[in-house]
Protein backbone atom coordinates (compact mmCIF):
# COMPACT_ATOMS: atom_id res chain seq x y z
CA UNK A 1 0.00 0.00 0.00
CA UNK A 2 1.15 3.80 -0.77
CA UNK A 3 1.43 6.07 2.34
CA UNK A 4 -0.19 9.04 1.09
CA UNK A 5 -4.01 9.00 -0.66
CA UNK A 6 -4.87 12.28 -2.88
CA UNK A 7 -8.67 13.40 -3.11
CA UNK A 8 -9.97 14.16 -6.95
CA UNK A 9 -11.67 16.91 -7.87
CA UNK A 10 -13.64 17.07 -10.95
CA UNK A 11 -13.77 20.53 -12.76
CA UNK A 12 -15.06 21.25 -16.51
CA UNK A 13 -12.15 21.96 -18.01
CA UNK A 14 -9.62 19.61 -16.25
CA UNK A 15 -8.89 17.42 -13.68
CA UNK A 16 -7.10 18.28 -10.97
CA UNK A 17 -5.91 15.71 -7.67
CA UNK A 18 -4.89 17.68 -4.66
CA UNK A 19 -3.46 15.57 -1.60
CA UNK A 20 -5.84 14.39 1.11
CA UNK A 21 -5.40 12.66 4.09
CA UNK A 22 -2.81 9.47 4.60
CA UNK A 23 -4.62 6.64 4.89
CA UNK A 24 -2.99 3.36 3.67
CA UNK A 25 -1.31 0.84 6.02
CA UNK A 26 2.58 0.66 4.67
CA UNK A 27 5.04 1.59 6.35
CA UNK A 28 6.17 4.57 5.38
CA UNK A 29 9.85 4.53 5.55
CA UNK A 30 10.05 1.61 2.75
CA UNK A 31 11.31 2.24 -0.60
CA UNK A 32 7.93 3.32 -3.18
CA UNK A 33 8.14 3.67 -7.13
CA UNK A 34 9.07 7.10 -8.71
CA UNK A 35 5.35 8.20 -8.28
CA UNK A 36 4.98 11.79 -7.08
CA UNK A 37 5.66 11.72 -3.24
CA UNK A 38 4.86 13.74 -0.35
CA UNK A 39 5.27 14.15 3.25
CA UNK A 40 2.85 12.24 5.04
CA UNK A 41 -0.42 14.57 6.02
CA UNK A 42 -1.86 14.31 9.22
CA UNK A 43 -5.90 13.62 9.12
CA UNK A 44 -7.46 16.56 7.99
CA UNK A 45 -4.96 18.76 7.17
CA UNK A 46 -4.80 20.82 4.63
CA UNK A 47 -4.03 20.10 1.29
CA UNK A 48 -1.13 21.64 -0.43
CA UNK A 49 0.40 21.73 -3.66
CA UNK A 50 -1.46 20.31 -6.71
CA UNK A 51 -1.03 18.98 -10.33
CA UNK A 52 -3.39 18.63 -13.47
CA UNK A 53 -4.58 15.97 -15.31
CA UNK A 54 -4.91 17.27 -19.03
CA UNK A 55 -5.98 15.27 -22.21
CA UNK A 56 -3.22 14.02 -23.61
CA UNK A 57 -1.20 11.03 -21.57
CA UNK A 58 2.30 12.07 -21.32
CA UNK A 59 4.09 9.93 -18.33
CA UNK A 60 6.31 11.68 -16.06
CA UNK A 61 8.28 11.56 -12.82
CA UNK A 62 6.94 15.09 -11.99
CA UNK A 63 4.62 16.71 -10.22
CA UNK A 64 2.21 16.98 -13.53
CA UNK A 65 0.84 14.63 -14.70
CA UNK A 66 -1.12 14.15 -18.28
CA UNK A 67 -3.83 11.19 -19.25
CA UNK A 68 -5.78 10.78 -21.94
CA UNK A 69 -9.14 9.90 -20.82
CA UNK A 70 -11.23 7.93 -23.72
CA UNK A 71 -12.83 4.96 -21.65
CA UNK A 72 -16.48 4.17 -23.18
CA UNK A 73 -18.80 2.88 -20.74
CA UNK A 74 -18.64 0.19 -21.55
CA UNK A 75 -14.95 -0.03 -20.45
CA UNK A 76 -15.13 1.41 -17.32
CA UNK A 77 -18.12 -1.65 -16.63
CA UNK A 78 -15.16 -4.16 -18.02
CA UNK A 79 -12.79 -3.00 -15.33
CA UNK A 80 -14.92 -2.57 -12.44
CA UNK A 81 -16.48 -5.51 -13.11
CA UNK A 82 -13.62 -7.89 -14.08
CA UNK A 83 -12.77 -9.02 -10.42
CA UNK A 84 -16.51 -9.61 -9.54
CA UNK A 85 -17.88 -13.13 -8.47
CA UNK A 86 -20.91 -14.44 -6.39
CA UNK A 87 -22.29 -17.64 -4.96
CA UNK A 88 -25.75 -19.13 -3.73
CA UNK A 89 -24.88 -20.82 -0.50
CA UNK A 90 -26.72 -24.41 -0.78
CA UNK A 91 -28.55 -25.89 2.79
CA UNK A 92 -26.41 -28.15 5.17
CA UNK A 93 -26.32 -32.37 4.34
CA UNK A 94 -28.51 -32.21 7.56
CA UNK A 95 -31.45 -30.46 5.62
CA UNK A 96 -31.29 -27.36 7.97
CA UNK A 97 -31.49 -24.10 5.97
CA UNK A 98 -28.56 -22.40 6.21
CA UNK A 99 -28.63 -18.72 7.27
CA UNK A 100 -26.42 -17.66 4.61
CA UNK A 101 -28.25 -17.28 1.41
CA UNK A 102 -25.85 -16.03 -0.99
CA UNK A 103 -22.41 -13.61 -0.75
CA UNK A 104 -21.12 -11.65 -3.73
CA UNK A 105 -17.67 -10.01 -3.78
CA UNK A 106 -15.53 -7.90 -6.07
CA UNK A 107 -11.56 -5.98 -5.93
CA UNK A 108 -9.74 -3.66 -7.40
CA UNK A 109 -6.78 -3.26 -7.30
CA UNK A 110 -4.56 0.04 -6.83
CA UNK A 111 -1.07 -2.01 -5.61
CA UNK A 112 1.02 -3.73 -8.30
CA UNK A 113 0.12 -6.89 -7.72
CA UNK A 114 -2.91 -6.08 -5.27
CA UNK A 115 -2.15 -6.69 -1.53
CA UNK A 116 -5.83 -7.27 -0.71
CA UNK A 117 -6.90 -10.97 -0.33
CA UNK A 118 -10.16 -12.84 0.71
CA UNK A 119 -11.45 -15.79 1.14
CA UNK A 120 -15.03 -17.50 1.89
CA UNK A 121 -14.63 -21.46 3.22
CA UNK A 122 -16.77 -24.15 5.18
CA UNK A 123 -15.80 -25.62 7.69
CA UNK A 124 -16.18 -29.86 7.20
CA UNK A 125 -16.81 -30.91 10.53
CA UNK A 126 -19.28 -27.85 12.27
CA UNK A 127 -20.67 -26.71 9.33
CA UNK A 128 -20.09 -22.90 10.23
CA UNK A 129 -19.20 -20.83 7.20
CA UNK A 130 -15.87 -18.65 7.33
CA UNK A 131 -15.26 -15.09 5.50
CA UNK A 132 -12.66 -13.19 5.39
CA UNK A 133 -10.96 -9.86 4.36
CA UNK A 134 -7.05 -9.44 4.64
CA UNK A 135 -5.35 -6.18 3.81
CA UNK A 136 -1.67 -6.45 3.30
CA UNK A 137 1.15 -3.67 3.27
CA UNK A 138 4.79 -3.90 2.67
CA UNK A 139 4.03 -6.22 -0.01
CA UNK A 140 1.14 -8.99 -0.72
CA UNK A 141 3.19 -11.69 0.79
CA UNK A 142 1.67 -11.83 4.50
CA UNK A 143 -1.51 -11.09 3.29
CA UNK A 144 -1.49 -14.50 0.84
CA UNK A 145 -0.15 -16.77 3.20
CA UNK A 146 -2.98 -15.35 6.18
CA UNK A 147 -5.82 -15.74 3.66
CA UNK A 148 -4.43 -19.26 2.81
CA UNK A 149 -3.60 -20.92 6.27
CA UNK A 150 -5.83 -18.56 9.04
CA UNK A 151 -9.18 -20.73 8.00
CA UNK A 152 -7.51 -24.34 8.78
CA UNK A 153 -6.00 -22.74 12.20
CA UNK A 154 -9.86 -22.04 13.13
CA UNK A 155 -11.24 -25.24 11.95
CA UNK A 156 -8.90 -27.08 14.02
CA UNK A 157 -9.74 -25.13 17.31
CA UNK A 158 -13.61 -25.82 16.82
CA UNK A 159 -12.74 -29.72 16.00
CA UNK A 160 -13.70 -32.41 18.43
CA UNK A 161 -10.75 -34.34 21.18
CA UNK A 162 -12.44 -37.19 18.93
CA UNK A 163 -11.64 -35.83 15.39
CA UNK A 164 -8.40 -34.28 16.81
CA UNK A 165 -7.40 -38.12 17.70
CA UNK A 166 -8.60 -39.32 14.53
CA UNK A 167 -6.39 -36.49 12.42
CA UNK A 168 -3.24 -37.20 14.67
CA UNK A 169 -3.69 -41.23 13.70
CA UNK A 170 -3.92 -40.28 9.83
CA UNK A 171 -0.45 -38.48 10.28
CA UNK A 172 0.75 -40.73 12.15
CA UNK A 173 0.02 -43.83 9.74
CA UNK A 174 0.48 -41.79 6.93
CA UNK A 175 -3.32 -41.71 5.55
CA UNK A 176 -5.52 -38.96 4.17
CA UNK A 177 -6.82 -36.44 6.55
CA UNK A 178 -10.54 -35.52 7.22
CA UNK A 179 -11.48 -33.11 5.06
CA UNK A 180 -11.04 -29.93 6.70
CA UNK A 181 -12.41 -27.57 4.50
CA UNK A 182 -14.54 -26.75 1.49
CA UNK A 183 -13.52 -23.37 -0.06
CA UNK A 184 -16.17 -21.88 -1.72
CA UNK A 185 -13.76 -18.47 -2.37
CA UNK A 186 -10.27 -19.76 -2.76
CA UNK A 187 -7.56 -16.75 -2.22
CA UNK A 188 -5.95 -17.50 -5.04
CA UNK A 189 -3.31 -20.16 -6.84
CA UNK A 190 -0.83 -20.61 -3.89
CA UNK A 191 2.47 -19.06 -4.14
CA UNK A 192 3.67 -21.22 -1.05
CA UNK A 193 3.89 -24.36 -2.56
CA UNK A 194 6.96 -25.55 -1.34
CA UNK A 195 6.44 -24.79 2.00
CA UNK A 196 3.02 -26.42 2.77
CA UNK A 197 4.48 -28.97 4.25
CA UNK A 198 5.85 -26.67 7.09
CA UNK A 199 2.64 -25.06 7.53
CA UNK A 200 1.21 -28.51 7.75
CA UNK A 201 3.84 -29.23 10.27
CA UNK A 202 3.09 -26.11 12.48
CA UNK A 203 -0.29 -26.93 12.27
CA UNK A 204 -0.33 -30.28 13.72
CA UNK A 205 1.96 -29.21 16.38
CA UNK A 206 -1.42 -27.07 16.92
CA UNK A 207 -4.11 -29.52 17.02
CA UNK A 208 -1.29 -31.98 19.28
CA UNK A 209 -1.31 -29.02 21.84
CA UNK A 210 -5.00 -28.70 21.39
CA UNK A 211 -5.43 -32.84 22.27
CA UNK A 212 -3.09 -32.58 25.39
CA UNK A 213 -5.78 -29.82 26.92
CA UNK A 214 -8.45 -33.16 26.82
CA UNK A 215 -11.40 -30.82 26.07
CA UNK A 216 -13.69 -33.28 25.12
CA UNK A 217 -15.69 -30.94 22.38
CA UNK A 218 -13.58 -28.07 21.37
CA UNK A 219 -12.79 -24.61 22.14
CA UNK A 220 -15.71 -22.37 21.98
CA UNK A 221 -16.07 -20.35 19.17
CA UNK A 222 -14.62 -16.73 20.44
CA UNK A 223 -11.85 -19.02 22.23
CA UNK A 224 -11.38 -20.75 18.81
CA UNK A 225 -11.09 -17.21 16.80
CA UNK A 226 -8.57 -15.48 19.14
CA UNK A 227 -6.25 -18.50 19.82
CA UNK A 228 -6.28 -18.83 15.97
CA UNK A 229 -5.16 -15.40 15.16
CA UNK A 230 -2.52 -15.36 17.41
CA UNK A 231 -1.41 -18.83 16.80
CA UNK A 232 -0.86 -18.14 13.60
CA UNK A 233 0.93 -14.79 13.74
CA UNK A 234 3.25 -17.03 16.23
CA UNK A 235 3.85 -19.10 13.97
CA UNK A 236 4.62 -17.14 11.11
CA UNK A 237 7.66 -15.38 13.48
CA UNK A 238 8.93 -18.79 14.28
CA UNK A 239 8.80 -20.06 10.55
CA UNK A 240 11.47 -17.45 10.03
CA UNK A 241 13.66 -18.21 13.39
CA UNK A 242 13.82 -21.90 13.02
CA UNK A 243 17.06 -22.92 10.80
CA UNK A 244 15.85 -23.63 7.07
CA UNK A 245 18.05 -25.96 4.36
CA UNK A 246 15.53 -25.10 1.62
CA UNK A 247 16.26 -21.21 -0.13
CA UNK A 248 12.63 -21.09 -1.44
CA UNK A 249 10.99 -21.74 1.62
CA UNK A 250 13.66 -19.59 4.04
CA UNK A 251 13.15 -16.82 1.11
CA UNK A 252 9.05 -16.52 1.33
CA UNK A 253 9.08 -17.07 5.09
CA UNK A 254 11.16 -14.04 5.20
CA UNK A 255 8.94 -12.16 3.00
CA UNK A 256 5.66 -12.91 5.18
CA UNK A 257 7.00 -12.35 8.22
CA UNK A 258 8.41 -8.90 7.18
CA UNK A 259 5.28 -7.37 5.45
CA UNK A 260 2.28 -7.59 7.22
CA UNK A 261 -1.58 -7.96 6.68
CA UNK A 262 -4.74 -6.79 8.88
CA UNK A 263 -7.41 -9.37 9.00
CA UNK A 264 -11.35 -9.45 9.64
CA UNK A 265 -13.24 -12.68 9.63
CA UNK A 266 -16.86 -13.64 10.08
CA UNK A 267 -17.89 -17.18 11.36
CA UNK A 268 -21.50 -17.40 11.14
CA UNK A 269 -23.41 -20.97 12.35
CA UNK A 270 -26.81 -20.69 12.56
CA UNK A 271 -28.28 -17.69 13.83
CA UNK A 272 -24.52 -17.30 15.73
CA UNK A 273 -22.55 -14.43 13.84
CA UNK A 274 -18.80 -13.75 15.30
CA UNK A 275 -16.51 -11.28 13.90
CA UNK A 276 -12.55 -11.33 14.76
CA UNK A 277 -11.02 -8.28 13.60
CA UNK A 278 -7.32 -7.33 13.67
CA UNK A 279 -6.75 -4.10 12.05
CA UNK A 280 -8.50 -1.51 10.10
CA UNK A 281 -10.65 -3.66 7.84
CA UNK A 282 -14.20 -3.24 8.73
CA UNK A 283 -17.55 -5.06 9.15
CA UNK A 284 -20.76 -3.80 9.54
CA UNK A 285 -24.40 -4.86 9.50
CA UNK A 286 -27.84 -4.01 7.22
CA UNK A 287 -30.74 -4.70 9.55
CA UNK A 288 -34.19 -3.37 8.05
CA UNK A 289 -36.22 -2.77 11.45
CA UNK A 290 -40.40 -3.66 12.05
CA UNK A 291 -40.97 -0.34 10.56
CA UNK A 292 -39.73 -0.22 7.42
CA UNK A 293 -36.24 2.15 8.49
CA UNK A 294 -32.73 1.08 7.31
CA UNK A 295 -29.70 1.16 9.93
CA UNK A 296 -26.07 -0.11 10.09
CA UNK A 297 -25.00 -1.97 13.09
CA UNK A 298 -20.93 -1.75 13.48
CA UNK A 299 -19.61 -5.15 14.33
CA UNK A 300 -15.87 -4.01 14.63
CA UNK A 301 -13.87 -0.95 15.37
CA UNK A 302 -10.64 -0.13 13.82
CA UNK A 303 -7.57 -0.09 15.73
CA UNK A 304 -5.90 2.94 14.86
CA UNK A 305 -4.96 6.36 16.44
CA UNK A 306 -8.11 7.41 16.74
CA UNK A 307 -9.64 4.67 18.61
CA UNK A 308 -9.08 5.92 22.19
CA UNK A 309 -9.36 2.50 23.67
CA UNK A 310 -6.37 0.92 21.21
CA UNK A 311 -4.08 4.51 22.53
CA UNK A 312 -5.22 3.25 25.98
CA UNK A 313 -4.23 -0.25 25.39
CA UNK A 314 -0.85 0.61 24.10
CA UNK A 315 -0.25 3.03 27.04
CA UNK A 316 -1.04 0.49 29.19
CA UNK A 317 1.79 -1.96 27.58
CA UNK A 318 4.35 0.29 27.54
CA UNK A 319 6.01 2.54 30.22
CA UNK A 320 4.49 6.01 31.01
CA UNK A 321 7.64 7.43 29.56
CA UNK A 322 6.88 6.12 26.30
CA UNK A 323 3.61 8.20 26.12
CA UNK A 324 4.41 10.60 24.09
CA UNK A 325 6.54 8.35 21.11
CA UNK A 326 3.87 5.69 20.72
CA UNK A 327 2.00 7.71 18.43
CA UNK A 328 3.81 10.02 15.86
CA UNK A 329 1.70 11.67 13.11
CA UNK A 330 -1.02 9.28 14.08
CA UNK A 331 0.91 6.06 13.28
CA UNK A 332 2.07 3.68 15.56
CA UNK A 333 5.65 4.92 16.35
CA UNK A 334 5.59 7.00 13.07
CA UNK A 335 5.38 4.41 10.67
CA UNK A 336 2.06 2.38 10.95
CA UNK A 337 -1.60 3.11 10.53
CA UNK A 338 -2.82 0.22 11.86
CA UNK A 339 -2.24 -0.95 15.47
CA UNK A 340 -3.12 -4.32 14.86
CA UNK A 341 -1.69 -6.85 12.20
CA UNK A 342 0.01 -10.08 11.13
CA UNK A 343 3.45 -10.36 10.29
CA UNK A 344 5.12 -6.98 10.50
CA UNK A 345 8.14 -8.27 13.07
CA UNK A 346 10.27 -5.11 12.52
CA UNK A 347 7.66 -3.80 15.08
CA UNK A 348 7.42 -6.74 17.15
CA UNK A 349 11.37 -8.59 17.64
CA UNK A 350 13.70 -7.02 19.97
CA UNK A 351 16.44 -5.51 17.36
CA UNK A 352 19.09 -7.99 18.64
CA UNK A 353 16.95 -10.78 16.93
CA UNK A 354 15.92 -8.76 13.50
CA UNK A 355 19.72 -8.43 13.39
CA UNK A 356 20.34 -12.21 14.08
CA UNK A 357 17.57 -13.36 11.17
CA UNK A 358 18.38 -10.71 8.43
CA UNK A 359 22.34 -11.49 8.87
CA UNK A 360 21.94 -15.11 7.64
CA UNK A 361 22.85 -14.02 3.95
CA UNK A 362 19.28 -12.51 2.44
CA UNK A 363 19.12 -11.23 -0.56
CA UNK A 364 16.90 -8.05 1.07
CA UNK A 365 17.19 -5.73 -1.42
CA UNK A 366 15.54 -8.08 -4.29
CA UNK A 367 13.42 -9.41 -1.58
CA UNK A 368 11.48 -6.22 -1.08
CA UNK A 369 12.65 -6.15 2.74
CA UNK A 370 14.09 -3.03 4.53
CA UNK A 371 15.19 -3.06 7.21
CA UNK A 372 14.38 -0.08 9.62
CA UNK A 373 13.99 0.30 13.28
CA UNK A 374 12.03 3.78 14.06
CA UNK A 375 13.20 5.70 16.48
CA UNK A 376 12.00 5.50 20.09
CA UNK A 377 12.05 0.96 19.15
CA UNK A 378 12.66 0.76 23.54
CA UNK A 379 9.96 -1.83 24.90
CA UNK A 380 8.77 -4.33 21.75
CA UNK A 381 6.10 -5.63 20.37
CA UNK A 382 4.26 -2.76 20.09
CA UNK A 383 1.80 -4.39 17.67
CA UNK A 384 -0.23 -7.20 18.35
CA UNK A 385 -2.28 -9.59 15.90
CA UNK A 386 -4.46 -10.49 18.79
CA UNK A 387 -8.64 -9.52 17.54
CA UNK A 388 -11.20 -8.07 18.84
CA UNK A 389 -14.51 -10.29 19.00
CA UNK A 390 -17.51 -9.47 18.98
CA UNK A 391 -20.57 -11.76 18.78
CA UNK A 392 -24.55 -11.01 17.22
CA UNK A 393 -27.25 -13.24 17.38
CA UNK A 394 -29.05 -13.11 14.09
CA UNK A 395 -32.48 -12.16 14.21
CA UNK A 396 -34.90 -11.85 10.69
CA UNK A 397 -34.31 -8.15 10.61
CA UNK A 398 -30.33 -8.64 9.89
CA UNK A 399 -30.31 -8.70 6.34
CA UNK A 400 -26.67 -8.45 4.76
CA UNK A 401 -23.52 -8.16 6.44
CA UNK A 402 -20.48 -6.58 4.83
CA UNK A 403 -16.79 -7.13 4.87
CA UNK A 404 -14.58 -4.76 3.11
CA UNK A 405 -10.49 -3.56 3.55
CA UNK A 406 -9.83 -0.13 3.96
CA UNK A 407 -9.77 1.09 1.16
CA UNK A 408 -13.24 0.91 0.77
CA UNK A 409 -14.02 2.97 4.25
CA UNK A 410 -11.75 5.34 3.21
CA UNK A 411 -14.41 6.93 0.35
CA UNK A 412 -17.58 5.94 2.08
CA UNK A 413 -19.18 6.10 5.47
CA UNK A 414 -21.25 3.19 7.11
CA UNK A 415 -24.55 4.53 6.52
CA UNK A 416 -23.38 5.25 2.73
CA UNK A 417 -22.49 1.77 2.45
CA UNK A 418 -25.69 0.41 4.29
CA UNK A 419 -27.90 3.29 1.75
CA UNK A 420 -25.91 2.10 -1.55
CA UNK A 421 -26.47 -1.90 -0.89
CA UNK A 422 -30.55 -1.25 0.03
CA UNK A 423 -30.63 0.93 -3.18
CA UNK A 424 -28.82 -2.07 -5.51
CA UNK A 425 -31.19 -4.46 -4.45
CA UNK A 426 -34.23 -2.01 -5.04
CA UNK A 427 -32.67 -1.40 -8.57
CA UNK A 428 -32.31 -5.56 -9.56
CA UNK A 429 -35.42 -6.11 -7.78
CA UNK A 430 -34.11 -8.32 -5.16
CA UNK A 431 -35.93 -5.56 -2.70
CA UNK A 432 -38.26 -3.11 -3.66
CA UNK A 433 -39.46 -0.88 -1.45
CA UNK A 434 -42.98 -0.01 -0.83
CA UNK A 435 -42.90 4.34 -0.60
CA UNK A 436 -46.51 4.00 0.47
CA UNK A 437 -45.67 2.03 3.96
CA UNK A 438 -42.57 3.05 4.39
CA UNK A 439 -42.00 6.23 6.84
CA UNK A 440 -40.46 9.24 4.48
CA UNK A 441 -37.29 11.01 4.98
CA UNK A 442 -35.12 12.83 3.79
CA UNK A 443 -32.58 10.43 3.44
CA UNK A 444 -34.43 7.97 1.49
CA UNK A 445 -35.52 10.46 -0.63
CA UNK A 446 -32.65 12.01 -1.71
CA UNK A 447 -30.67 8.11 -1.90
CA UNK A 448 -33.42 7.58 -4.49
CA UNK A 449 -33.10 10.55 -6.03
CA UNK A 450 -29.20 9.75 -6.77
CA UNK A 451 -30.60 6.21 -7.36
CA UNK A 452 -32.62 7.42 -10.21
CA UNK A 453 -30.12 9.59 -11.59
CA UNK A 454 -27.25 7.67 -11.47
CA UNK A 455 -29.19 4.84 -13.57
CA UNK A 456 -28.81 7.05 -16.46
CA UNK A 457 -25.44 6.94 -16.57
CA UNK A 458 -24.67 3.53 -16.49
CA UNK A 459 -26.33 -0.22 -17.42
CA UNK A 460 -27.34 -1.65 -13.57
CA UNK A 461 -24.35 -3.58 -11.77
CA UNK A 462 -25.97 -7.28 -10.94
CA UNK A 463 -23.16 -7.62 -8.42
CA UNK A 464 -23.76 -5.64 -5.19
CA UNK A 465 -19.97 -5.43 -4.46
CA UNK A 466 -18.86 -3.93 -7.98
CA UNK A 467 -22.06 -1.17 -7.16
CA UNK A 468 -19.97 -0.50 -3.99
CA UNK A 469 -16.55 0.10 -5.58
CA UNK A 470 -18.24 2.11 -8.41
CA UNK A 471 -19.47 4.60 -5.99
CA UNK A 472 -16.68 4.98 -4.02
CA UNK A 473 -14.10 5.80 -6.78
CA UNK A 474 -16.83 7.47 -9.19
CA UNK A 475 -19.31 9.62 -6.59
CA UNK A 476 -18.49 12.97 -5.75
CA UNK A 477 -18.71 14.83 -1.91
CA UNK A 478 -22.56 15.16 -2.40
CA UNK A 479 -22.48 11.48 -3.37
CA UNK A 480 -23.65 11.92 -7.13
CA UNK A 481 -21.79 9.80 -9.82
CA UNK A 482 -19.68 11.37 -12.11
CA UNK A 483 -18.47 9.35 -15.32
CA UNK A 484 -15.46 11.38 -15.60
CA UNK A 485 -14.35 11.18 -12.21
CA UNK A 486 -14.66 7.24 -12.49
CA UNK A 487 -12.80 7.42 -15.38
CA UNK A 488 -10.05 9.33 -14.02
CA UNK A 489 -9.63 6.84 -11.27
CA UNK A 490 -9.58 3.80 -13.55
CA UNK A 491 -6.72 5.69 -16.22
CA UNK A 492 -4.28 6.42 -13.41
CA UNK A 493 -0.96 4.68 -14.34
CA UNK A 494 0.20 1.52 -11.86
CA UNK A 495 2.85 3.78 -10.07
CA UNK A 496 0.13 6.55 -9.71
CA UNK A 497 -2.90 4.88 -8.64
CA UNK A 498 -1.81 4.01 -4.84
CA UNK A 499 -1.08 7.76 -4.40
CA UNK A 500 -4.92 7.90 -5.12
CA UNK A 501 -6.24 4.84 -3.72
CA UNK A 502 -6.33 2.23 -1.84
CA UNK A 503 -7.05 -1.59 -2.99
CA UNK A 504 -10.36 -1.90 -2.50
CA UNK A 505 -11.86 -5.68 -1.65
CA UNK A 506 -15.38 -5.47 -0.53
CA UNK A 507 -17.61 -8.72 0.43
CA UNK A 508 -21.30 -9.02 0.85
CA UNK A 509 -23.03 -11.98 2.80
CA UNK A 510 -27.09 -11.72 2.18
CA UNK A 511 -29.08 -13.58 4.91
CA UNK A 512 -32.30 -16.22 4.92
CA UNK A 513 -34.83 -14.22 6.53
CA UNK A 514 -36.82 -16.92 6.28
CA UNK A 515 -34.20 -19.87 7.87
CA UNK A 516 -32.99 -17.24 10.79
CA UNK A 517 -37.07 -17.33 11.28
CA UNK A 518 -37.34 -21.44 11.16
CA UNK A 519 -34.39 -21.37 13.74
CA UNK A 520 -36.08 -19.50 16.42
CA UNK A 521 -39.41 -21.39 15.73
CA UNK A 522 -38.11 -24.53 16.39
CA UNK A 523 -36.13 -23.29 19.84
Amino acid sequence: MSHLRRTLFIAPSCLTFLPGQGASEAICLWRTSSAPTSTTLKKNSTPCGAFALQKDYRHTSTEEEDFHLQLSPEQVNDMLRAGESSHKVLDCDSGVPNSVLRFESNQLAANSPVEDRQGVASCMQTNGLMFGIFDGHGGHACAQAVSERLFYYMAVSLMSHQTLEQMEEAMENMKPLLPILQWLKHPGDSIYKDVTSVHLDHLRVYWQELLDLHMEMGLSIEEALMYSFQRLDSDISLEIQAPLEDEVTKNLSLQVAFSGATACMAHVNGVHLHVANAGDCRAILGVQEDNGIWSCVPLTCDHNAWNEAELSRLKREHPESEDRTLIIDDRLLGVLLPCRAFGDVQLKWSKELQRSVLERGFDTEALNIYQFTPPHYYTPPYLTAKPEVTYHRLRPQDKFLVLASDGLWDMLGNEDVVRLVVGHLSKVGCHKPDLDQRPANLGLMQSLLLQRKANGLHAADQNVATHLIRHAIGSNEYGEMEPERLAAMLTLPEDVARMYRDDITVMVVFFNSDSINTYYKEG
